[in-house]
């Protein structure tokens, strides 16, 4: 592994501006590194060429002075992400082979800022799933392992989680400096948590959405996964900004995020909600959960117990409104206009032929759930009422908030990672539960932050998440950095995957 892959984003950016190297000698070390990372399967396309012609642009842009926030900065890109002229599948069958001719704005935001493109990574099929076992070109693999207290290191193939599994597994490798990602319901955030990485969900409609696949539309957000909370504030602030081409992006200013890390908490209110104290939340959890209630408390920050009582509906609220907009987002994938097309002996014959064939078990599963809660018939009875119950969760969120709570500390998920074909294989809703803890804050739009805490007793990486007051993504920048000064650095012994 070179020693350039070992840097942080933050590190590359002051090498290049330094000229201690050259944007094409810092690509060309991370394409290497992608090439001799097979087994991984992160990447679904990958594009040397064409990370080095943009490498070689930013150093021409370095020599005149003309340097972007991220110029040279070698990135992947989820692969729900259109990228012009590049496939995107959303780790599809149905979408195998689409070449788009337009840019998603969030990576155009990235390009406009002088990032660099590595390839395409892979996901969850549609983003639907927590471990990217359901990728139709087959899993992404995490470069961790389980380690016994003896010392010796599993066989057992971990996840990375999903559905941004291969962006987490990616930057954990040192694949990349950074990845973009998605969130829908935990998305970004376990991945994260999994992999020993950072992600941040922002407030919904802080990044745009146009260009981005579509799962369910109110609920999906567009984040950065990186190796630090450092790297993951300076990602964040290219990939934000208003977007006339997508309504529901919101018209705000964005701020510099760097400069809230390393920002003191002090007096700051942190809320630990009751609720997130499940009935059978594993000791290790619980464990860490606490440790991270003490470094912000040695940081400053002053801890406050709190109640968020909506929060035992989420999950089944969240698995009603996510598949019913599912539904409707994928009657676009019909073999008609673009994408695979089965021929059949009529229009009707077509459209099964193509969706039987094109969409794998679970993205079924879901288009069926969310017709099924969407018909007439039951309409009142489960929409309805989910979006109720929706409401009422956000309320909770508002009312902490308007009593002086500036964030929320809870963990991340409810273990940590798991190996191929562990969970969900007999019960998909062993799998669903992976979400309990992450869903509540895209059901109510807010912004989460995941910062490693350490590891378990298997030597796997463990997760704190922070939930902060809608657009107020840089207090949780400030607390998470205080958490990853306070928490045990996670080595990833290159032995492992290299």
């Amino acid at each position: 592994m070179s020693d350039l892959t070992r840097l942080t984003l933050a590190e590359a950016r002051d090498g290049l501006s330094a000229r201690k190297f050259s944007a094409v000698e810092l690509n060309q070390s991370f394409i290497d590194a992608v090439a001799g990372a097979k087994s991984l399967n992160v990447y679904l396309v990958e594009t040397p060429e064409k990370a080095l012609a943009q490498a070689k642009a930013s150093d021409e842009r370095i020599a005149r002075g003309e340097a972007g926030p991220l110029e040279g900065i070698p990135l992947g890109v989820k692969d729900l992400y259109a990228t012009e002229g590049v496939q995107t599948t959303a780790a599809s069958h149905i979408l195998e082979g689409f070449i788009p001719q337009y840019e998603s704005t969030v990576t155009a935001n990235l390009w406009r800022d002088g990032a660099t493109m590595l390839g395409k990574l892979n996901l969850d099929e549609f983003a639907m799933g927590s471990s990217n076992e359901t990728s139709y070109f087959g899993p992404a693999i995490s470069p961790w392992r389980r380690q016994g207290a003896d010392g010796k290191v599993s066989d057992a193939k971990i996840v990375p989680g999903g559905s941004s599994g291969g962006s987490a597994a990616a930057v954990a490798a040192r694949l990349c400096l950074g990845a973009t990602a998605t969130d829908t319901g935990g998305s970004i955030r376990q991945p994260a948590a999994f992999t020993g990485t950072v992600g941040i969900k922002p407030t919904y409609g802080r990044c745009s959405r146009f260009g981005i696949v579509a799962f369910a539309s109110s609920l999906d957000q567009a984040g950065p996964i990186a190796r630090t909370v450092r790297d993951t504030a300076i990602l964040l602030r290219s990939m934000a900004g208003h977007d006339p081409k997508d309504t529901t992006s919101v018209d705000a200013p964005v701020p510099d995020y760097e400069k809230s890390v390393g920002a003191s908490v002090k007096g700051k209110v942190i809320g630990i909600p009751k609720e997130y104290r499940l009935d059978g939340l594993s000791a290790e959890i619980a464990a860490l959960w606490d440790r991270g209630v003490e470094w912000l408390k040695a940081a400053g920050a002053e801890i406050r117990e709190i109640s968020l009582p909506h929060t035992r509906h989420a999950l089944p609220a969240y698995y009603i409104v996510a598949p019913a907009e599912a539904s409707s987002n994928l009657a676009r994938y019909d073999g008609v206009r673009y994408g695979l097309r089965k021929t059949g002996k009529d229009i009707v014959d077509l459209y099964e032929l193509t969706r039987a064939e094109g969409f794998g078990k679970e993205v079924r599963r879901r288009i069926m759930i969310g017709t099924y809660v969407l018909s007439a018939g039951y309409y009142d009875a489960y929409y309805l009422r989910a979006q109720k119950i929706r409401t009422l969760i956000k309320r909770d969120f508002d009312l902490a908030y308007q009593a002086g709570v500036d964030a929320i500390l809870t963990p991340a998920t409810p273990s940590p990672a798991f190996a191929l074909g562990e969970k969900g294989s007999a019960d998909p809703v062993e799998m669903y539960l992976n979400d309990v803890f992450t869903v509540t804050v895209n059901m109510a739009g807010l912004p989460g932050l995941v910062v490693p805490g350490g590891l378990s007793s298997d030597g796997l990486p463990l997760g704190l998440q922070l939930i902060g007051r809608p657009f107020e993504e840089e207090t949780l920048f400030a607390l998470g950095q205080a958490i990853e000064e306070a928490a045990p650095k996670i080595g990833l012994p290159e032995a492992w995957w290299a």
